[in-house]
């Protein structure tokens, strides 16, 4: 991991950002609005992109879903303090992670190292076709159904489904859910896992009034396939 995006418009935090970067090694552009900071993806093809939620001329929201229809390059969106709207909508939107500001440069970099070290998320299952109960999972064309209605899941809901049931009838902790699903050593709250399986919930669980997805309290998640 080279070259790095930097979309914020306060200068100030832009600047600092940029000369830490740069100190350690990275090639690094700087926009300081949702267009520019599009254009300039476009232009530059950055390696990972640092992109603040608050944004003049396109919002932060607006400019992940952008990137999102044409690459899957890592996306740490920057969000206020204690917001978690923002932060949902963050994730939703695409991005992969997302730090509240006032943040520590030393974190920011140690998840840079991290996203660097990230091979594939979610590990390859020698079928193709996973089941839990009357789900199906179908890795090679990525889609999911249940009896036989199809169900739109973003990359993110679909890897950490995918690993939920290839790991079904086992309890797994949010630590574990993070390294594998997303990839690296996460450093910072891990409530990113309790999100993402809010989605799944409503989106399975509650919109066909079934129990796939289980909680045990101060552990972690499980795919139930047993009665």
């Amino acid at each position: 991991m080279d070259k790095i995006l930097v979309v914020e418009d306060e200068i100030k935090l832009a600047r600092f950002v940029e000369l830490e970067l740069k100190h350690e090694g990275y090639e690094v552009f700087v926009a300081n609005d949702g267009r520019t900071g599009v254009e300039m993806f476009f232009e530059k093809e950055p390696d990972l992109i640092i992109l603040d939620l608050m944004l003049p001329q396109l919002s932060g929201i607006e400019v992940c879903r952008r990137i999102r229809k044409e690459s899957d390059v890592p996306i740490i969106m920057l969000t206020a303090k204690g917001e978690t709207m923002d932060k949902v909508m963050g994730l939703d939107s695409g991005a992969d992670d997302y730090m509240t500001k006032p943040f520590a440069i030393e974190e920011l970099l140690a998840r840079l190292r991290a996203f660097s070290r990230r091979k594939t998320p979610a590990k390859t299952s020698s079928s193709t076709v996973l089941t839990l109960k009357d789900l199906t999972m179908d890795l090679a064309k990525r889609s999911v159904k249940y009896k036989g209605e199809e169900i739109e899941l973003t990359k993110r809901e679909f890897e950490l489904l995918q690993y939920l049931i290839e790991n079904k009838n086992i309890v797994i902790s949010r630590e574990q859910i993070l390294n594998n699903v997303w990839g690296y050593d996460y450093i910072g709250e891990t409530n990113v896992v309790d999100v993402y399986v809010r989605y799944l919930r409503t989106k399975i669980d509650d919109k066909y009034s079934v129990k796939l997805i289980h909680t045990i309290r101060g552990v972690g998640y499980f795919a139930k396939d047993e009665e």
